[in-house]
């Protein structure tokens, strides 16, 4: 069912670009708490530096922990870009539209951010030796079939990928702030446009470029979560990591964690930005319905997981099970991430009356990701714990201020990122917006026109 309000396209123009061209006071207030926030990660990041890994609660044998969780979950959350601008673009979904821009720019400093966690892991920055094999004098070499290789080259094309994306996407909109600016502003927006007129060849050449880089985008969706995967699959002295079912369980999650992420950012987008009439709650229920799906698919993956370690009965998958689901405090972080990430959320979801709720939808999204969270935590941290078969060997690990104001800091990184990006582009689409208000009428199936409600039905 459609809800929205018929709009001109001057009553576009002046909605979205409203805060392009005005600064309201919340806006200083936020980039000036967050600021201090990632002022703060980045002192505990340099104390890191400085001091050396000792400074944090990490332990022999447990040696990844917070970071790494860290690097696991955002580029989790990355995924949700992919999923609603390449998928939904190729699906022709038209509820899409005021999502689509705010998932893709959530992908790029999501993935900017977890870049920097394997960098902070290893205390000395500077001997990033798998990624940059300069340490010759000492005979080390990466290990080039080892998926810490591949991680960087995967993230970082993904990266580009998707900057390369939402660039495209951006020209027309460029544009209409170009013509709109005065000052440094126009010739900074003028050479951004790179000469757009909206001709019928630019669309035509603009729309082709956007269908091309969402289709070769695909392979790589799937190929980044599962090389993160890998990292753990491959391990095969530490019990509970080495599982053929991690490649797909991870995408899932990913998918899972990330799409919670698009809603948790279009319900703050909709309240602080005025945008009531194109971010409505006929969107949430779209994303509604697709996290339903998503959430019992990656349940039953979790439970694969599960079932398929314990089905060969060994002791040492068995005590690292016990220590994860049935020994404090792990029992409780497993009860609370099987509550916040699969119970509440897919029950919930279920509902249409909560689907339309957007502060509902706002804190379930949040309970997902915290759930998602926890899941990192309890697949990373407990497995180490258990790494060796002599008890004598077994460690713990209590997190340390360090690396906890180093991670907080990461989701002030990630929100300030945006904030910034909105005060010099629109987080919603433009040009999608208007040719949204076109197809609103009716749309071409086939052979025939017939009305756009028809299709979204």
């Amino acid at each position: 069912m459609q809800e929205r309000v018929p709009l001109t396209e001057r009553e576009v123009n002046r909605d979205l670009l409203r805060p392009v061209f005005t600064t309201p006071l919340w806006w200083w207030a936020a980039v000036g708490v967050l600021s201090v926030a990632v002022a703060a990660g980045l002192g505990s990041a340099l104390y890191l530096a400085i001091n050396g890994f000792g400074v944090t609660g990490y332990n022999r044998p447990v040696m990844w922990a917070f970071l790494l969780v860290n690097f696991v979950f955002w580029v989790g959350i990355s995924h949700a870009g992919i999923m609603l601008s390449a998928i939904l673009r190729l699906t022709q979904a038209e509820w899409r539209r005021p999502a689509t821009r705010a998932a893709e720019v959530l992908t790029i400093f999501s993935l900017l951010t977890a870049a920097q966690m394997p960098l902070w892991h290893v205390g000395r920055v500077w001997r990033i030796y798998w990624v940059f094999p300069y340490d010759f004098g000492r005979g080390i070499w990466p290990n080039v079939r080892s998926p810490l290789i591949w991680d960087p080259s995967a993230i970082f094309t993904y990266l580009t990928s998707t900057i390369l994306f939402v660039y495209i996407a951006m020209l027309p909109d460029i544009a209409v702030i170009r013509d709109r600016a005065t000052g440094w502003r126009q010739g900074f927006y003028g050479v951004l446009a790179m000469g757009w007129r909206g001709t019928p060849r630019q669309w035509h050449l603009q729309a082709v470029s956007g269908i091309l880089l969402s289709a070769i985008i695909l392979p790589i969706f799937v190929s980044v979560h599962s090389i993160v995967s890998w990292d753990f699959g491959v391990a095969v002295a530490v019990e509970g990591w080495h599982a053929t079912v991690f490649a797909p369980y991870f995408v899932i999650g990913a998918v899972w964690s990330g799409v919670a992420g698009v809603i948790t950012l279009m319900a703050l987008m909709r309240w602080l930005f005025k945008a009531e009439k194109y971010i409505r709650a006929e969107h949430f229920d779209g994303l509604g319905k697709l996290l339903s799906v998503v959430g019992i698919g990656w349940w039953f993956f979790t439970l694969m997981e599960i079932i398929f370690s314990l089905y060969s009965k060994e002791a040492a998958e068995v005590s690292f099970r016990t220590l994860q689901m049935f020994t404090w405090p792990y029992n409780m972080l497993f009860i609370l991430f099987f509550l916040t990430g699969f119970v509440f959320p897919v029950t919930l979801f279920l509902s249409r009356t909560v689907r339309h709720n957007i502060a509902a939808m706002f804190w379930i999204s949040i309970f997902v990701n915290i759930g998602m969270w926890l899941e990192r935590y309890m697949i990373i941290v407990p497995g180490l714990m258990r790494k060796q078969g002599l008890t004598f060997t077994w460690g713990s690990y209590s997190p340390g201020a360090t690396e906890t104001i180093l991670v907080g800091s990461t989701f002030a990184m990630v929100a300030l990122g945006l904030l910034i990006f909105s005060k010099f582009f629109p987080l919603i689409p433009l040009s999608d917006a208007k040719e949204g208000e076109v197809l609103r009428h009716e749309i071409q199936v086939g052979k025939v026109k017939v009305p756009a409600i028809i299709r979204e039905a």
